[in-house]
């Protein structure tokens, strides 16, 4: 499938994931670990400090995307953001008790929140919408590449050159400052002159667009954190060496499914691929709530990169067709935020499950909530906005 060349500022937000989530992923193989070994916390403090700061993250995103229409500017925002990730890094570094961790790590994403629906609203006004599912592919392919290096580069840092645990912080901030840079480098393209019509207010936003946030809840809330893929493959015996293998494939399937699933979006429709997208994930949480080997949860757990690399390119695509041009940051911030937080509560009831009735129960739930957001969104949601008055 041949493409023409990605505008620059496209091709340049790609890389920006690649650094920043290179940079964010160097510290999940060692966060729980500085906070239990080197600074004496208990396990709880690790959930408290990770709930607070995902929260943030995810009730930020809608926030700044508003902010970003107001002032009908995506990069300073971006770069607000970009800046406090990279900075929170070396800080948590630095920290001699729990409380310092929580506040770098809150301020870590803050950060994230505030940059990813500017991000986002930057590539979607660099590309033509016949292309728009491409751009976020590559996008996707970046920031899940990341997902792939960064704990691999931390595994060499610790267990090759035996490096002091600390010093990872200080060196996931390179990175995060390449990511920050390189956003300075992008051209933001000067704000259309506003009309009567273009009001910045979320009342503005079309009613197939909230039937959309309703199918991506209606998901979401079944949508499990990946730890307890890692709980089930470490249940049915796979060493936890061999579970940060099959995570690190993921997170590659992850990375080389996103950019073709955004292409194939552009030609198919977003709505077909969004629906692939959640046949896989039924596919796979049915497997794991039955699976009694090690190999298939592996093959599963793998498989589930497809789900990832193409929901991540190909809904926000999809979150931007539905909204007026005006308001594309309001409309993927908040698409972003709806993602999260119902991810949130799909942890929670999903650890509940698991606890009482166990890990079938757990899949069972996830695949039962996708097979309910796969019908809202055949049902309920448009393919593209209807009303085109501020597409220009």
């Amino acid at each position: 499938m041949r493409h023409a060349r990605f505008p620059r500022s496209v091709v340049l937000l790609a890389f920006t994931s690649l650094f920043a989530d290179i940079s964010t992923e160097m510290l999940y193989p060692v966060l729980p670990l500085f906070l239990t070994k080197e600074l004496a916390a208990p396990v709880s403090v690790v959930g408290i400090v990770e709930g607070i700061a995902e929260g943030t993250q995810n009730l930020v995103q809608g926030i700044s995307g508003t902010l970003a229409d107001r002032l009908r500017r995506n990069k300073p925002l971006a770069l607000l953001g970009y800046s406090l990730a990279a900075l929170a890094k070396p800080a948590i570094g630095l920290a001699v008790a729990w409380p310092q961790v929580l506040a770098g790590r809150f301020v870590d994403r803050l950060g994230t929140g505030i940059r990813s629906a500017p991000r986002d609203a930057l590539i979607a006004n660099a590309i033509d919408e016949p292309r728009r599912g491409a751009a976020f592919g590559l996008e996707g392919f970046g920031d899940n590449l990341g997902a792939v290096l960064g704990p691999l580069l931390t595994a060499g840092l610790l267990y090759l050159l035996h490096v002091d645990m600390r010093a990872v912080f200080f060196v996931a901030f390179l990175p995060g400052i390449v990511a920050f840079a390189l956003v300075t480098t992008v051209r933001e393209s000067p704000p259309a002159a506003r009309t009567p019509e273009d009001r910045i207010t979320l009342r503005e936003l079309p009613g197939g667009y909230w039937r959309y946030l309703l199918a991506v809840g209606a998901f979401g809330i079944g949508n499990l954190s990946k730890a307890f893929i890692i709980l089930k493959a470490t249940a049915i015996g796979i060493a936890p060496e061999q579970t940060l293998l099959v995570y690190a494939g993921y997170n590659l399937v992850a990375a080389l499914a996103s950019y073709p699933a955004g292409g194939l979006s552009d030609r198919w429709g977003r709505k077909r691929l969004l629906l692939a997208a959640l046949v896989v994930f039924v596919v796979t949480y049915t497997g794991l709530a039955i699976a009694a080997s090690a190999w298939l949860v592996a093959t599963l757990f793998v498989l589930y990169g497809v789900h990832q690399g193409a929901f991540r390119a190909v809904g926000k695509a999809l979150a931007v067709d539905l909204v007026p041009r005006p308001l594309r940051a309001s409309g993927v911030g908040l698409y972003g935020a709806t993602v999260g937080l119902s991810a949130l509560l799909a942890s929670v009831v999903g650890g509940q499950l698991w606890d009482r009735l166990g890990p079938a129960a757990t899949f069972a739930y996830g695949a039962a909530c996708a097979l309910l957001g796969a019908a809202v969104l055949v049902a309920a949601v448009p393919s593209r906005m209807d009303d085109r008055r501020h597409e220009r």
